[in-house]
């Protein structure tokens, strides 16, 4: 899941690649990696899981995808500043629609930089398609499902830790989904912004390889890094929850810690 500054520069020509830069307009307008399209995935946020809310969600994904002409057929990069949030979005969603070709630039575009490789101003184009990838329920999780499974699952949040304990409130009530381990999400990447080595990221997760896992943050973006740390590692069972405490802290029938 994860593609070298180095191997992604040799590939940069690359007529089935896609490049998909997460960041927003203006960062990318100020300097982006040659041939790289913008998709802002910071503008889209799905807080219902519920049955309909997930069918939505995957029509207005797919619509996004064939906007900027992915086809399952390509080769898709995602980066964003380092190997972050927005990047890793982008990834799990594809991974999600049975993607099998998709991979997030480890250390983003400031190692990119950092390495000796130019930037380009301009606006690329791009030409619309149809994506028409098939759901993979097995690495998504709905609220009925974390509910369900509270107790039975390993919940982590990838938030801060004073959202964690609702010192931060970003939603109606504070606190976490009960039983939840903090661990923020930032911990996950070195100070060049390349995704920490497995040793690393073993002593942060120190977790049962058989464990069934569940992500979540504020609006599954930083859950989406945990995933794919988690991945890294060898952790077979886990899932992103969707709609994270956007929506768990809004559904007030539900508990909270």
């Amino acid at each position: 899941m994860l593609i070298s500054v180095a191997d992604l520069a040799k590939e940069i020509k690359n007529q089935n690649l896609i490049i998909l830069d997460a960041r927003s307009f203006k960062e990318y307008s100020q300097g982006h990696i040659p041939g790289a399209i913008n998709l802002d995935l910071f503008a889209y946020h799905w807080f219902d899981t519920t049955p309909q809310g997930i069918i939505t969600f995957n029509e207005q994904t797919k619509k996004i995808l064939s906007f900027v002409g992915v086809t399952l057929q390509n080769k898709v990069v995602f980066y964003d500043d380092v190997s972050g949030m927005l990047a890793a979005r982008g990834v799990w969603m594809l991974m999600y629609f049975s993607h099998q070709n998709v991979w997030m630039l480890d250390g983003g575009i400031k190692k990119w930089q950092s390495d000796g490789h130019l930037l380009e101003t301009k606006t690329n184009g791009f030409e619309p398609k149809n994506f028409d990838g098939k759901p993979n329920p097995q690495i998504i999780a709905d609220y009925d499902y974390v509910k369900q499974n509270l107790g039975k699952s390993i919940l982590i949040d990838a938030r801060s830790k004073e959202e964690f304990i609702g010192d931060v409130i970003r939603g109606a009530r504070r606190g976490h989904i009960p039983g939840a381990i903090n661990v923020d999400y930032t911990l996950n990447i070195s100070e060049d912004g390349t995704i920490k080595d497995d040793a690393q990221l073993s002593k942060l997760y120190q977790i049962p390889k058989n464990s069934q896992i569940i992500t979540y943050c504020q609006g599954a973006y930083r859950a989406a890094n945990s995933f794919l740390a988690l991945k890294k590692l060898g952790f077979e069972n886990v899932k992103v929850y969707l709609g994270s405490w956007g929506e768990w802290s809004n559904r007030t029938e539900l508990p909270v810690e």
